[in-house]
């Protein structure tokens, strides 16, 4: 099937199509802790903001390819059961692409990591995050843990209001 095919070089006339980034975000637990990656000083996005691990989905990957190599590249661990507990659809702006994430959760096998160039790895219990998250980790990581004692998925929709402040909204399927 070509690109055209699904409507993907047009837009409606109401402007509803465009494009979106696939992108991955995992969150390990080892006991009762979350491991978070505080992003490197020379990242263009969350430098010194902690977030979870995760990044693109190249082309030729599948969504749980793509976040078991990032997983892997940011933390050194092989880690195969991660469950996917969250979609968030980040809206983009003007000609902007938006983002569609999704959001992993796995047992971490081990609390030994290997360093990383993309940050520092540290883990924290979810319950008291530090104030230096990255903005929707207090609204979104509640949900997803609690998605994934439930086995039910979380779907977020993130959208700047008029003043560039985000506004999240959730619900659980």
């Amino acid at each position: 099937m070509r690109w055209q095919d699904q409507g993907l070089g047009e837009n409606s006339p109401s402007g509803e199509r465009y494009t979106v980034v696939p992108r991955t975000l995992v969150f390990l637990v080892y006991g009762t802790e979350v491991l978070l990656l505080r992003g490197a000083t020379n990242k263009r996005l969350w430098a010194g903001k902690l977030n979870g691990i995760g990044g693109h989905i190249r082309p030729e990957e599948d969504v749980h390819s793509a976040a078991r190599r990032e997983v892997f590249e940011e933390t050194g661990l092989l880690v195969d059961d991660l469950r996917l507990r969250g979609v968030v659809h980040i809206a983009g702006q003007a000609d902007a692409p938006g983002v569609l994430l999704f959001v992993l959760v796995g047992a971490a096998p081990s609390r030994q990591m290997l360093p990383s160039a993309e940050g520092t790895l540290e883990w924290h219990d979810p319950r008291r995050l530090p104030t230096d998250v990255i903005d929707d980790l207090p609204n979104l990581l509640p949900r997803i843990l609690a998605a994934d004692r439930a086995g039910t998925i979380v779907y977020g929709h993130y959208k700047s209001d008029i003043d560039g402040r985000m506004q999240f909204h959730f619900d659980v399927g």
